[in-house]
């Protein structure tokens, strides 16, 4: 099983898909935590450079291109190594963050997007997507406490696009996308995603 987490900054996606490794490793299962940007040691490198504030102008087109190849890295030497090995993948963020992030927030193509997710993820796609939608205001509220990227630092109007763009994503796939209300405390919110994936492994999928 592939499941990713999803959600604009301060939605508390990392915790949740923190909470459901350690879920899945309590109950006997092979299961691998990991991210993106990052994911192997290629890719971490990339992250650091996509999200560290630069003096020159940095391209939305170039952004772009360096997602797509930290998540050629991650899921080539990691993600599906770990799926046809038997594993449970769970990654905090995937392709639905680079057309929240780049097709909605920068407003670069969609469908130029989704063909070049095809091409990094070999077609790769979650069985289950977890979308934490929280207003941006929220959002904000909670990361202002630590220090930001250079993604954070964008602005409401940034962020408020790449929410819409979230909530649209989630109306073309709903058979896979799982909307959770992250304003709930973080044990409600765990309480709902784990009986989602207990449902999904008794049915086999």
């Amino acid at each position: 099983m592939f499941i990713t987490f999803e959600g604009i900054e301060g939605s508390g996606k990392s915790t949740q898909a923190k909470l459901l490794h350690e879920w899945f490793l309590d109950a006997g299962y092979e299961v691998v935590l990991t991210r993106e940007p990052g994911g192997t040691p290629a890719a971490e490198e990339l992250r650091e450079f996509i999200l560290s504030e630069r003096e020159e102008n940095f391209p939305e087109m170039a952004e772009l291109m360096l997602y797509m190849a930290a998540r050629s890295f991650h899921v080539q030497n990691l993600i599906k190594p770990a799926l046809a090995s038997g594993a449970i993948v769970i990654s905090d963020r995937f392709s639905d963050a680079t057309l929240a992030y780049q097709g909605y927030g920068r407003e670069l193509p969609i469908e130029e997007i989704e063909h070049l997710n095809q091409l990094a993820t070999g077609g790769l796609s979650p069985d289950i997507t977890f979308l934490i939608d929280i207003p941006v205001e929220i959002g904000f509220s909670r990361i202002k406490r630590r220090k930001q990227d250079r993604i954070e630092k964008e602005n409401f109007e940034f962020h408020e696009k790449v929410r819409k763009g979230y909530l649209e994503i989630a109306k073309r796939y709903p058979e896979r996308i799982v909307i959770i209300d992250g304003r709930k405390r973080t044990v409600e919110i765990f309480s709902e995603i784990h009986q989602i994936v207990e449902r999904r492994l008794k049915n086999g999928i």
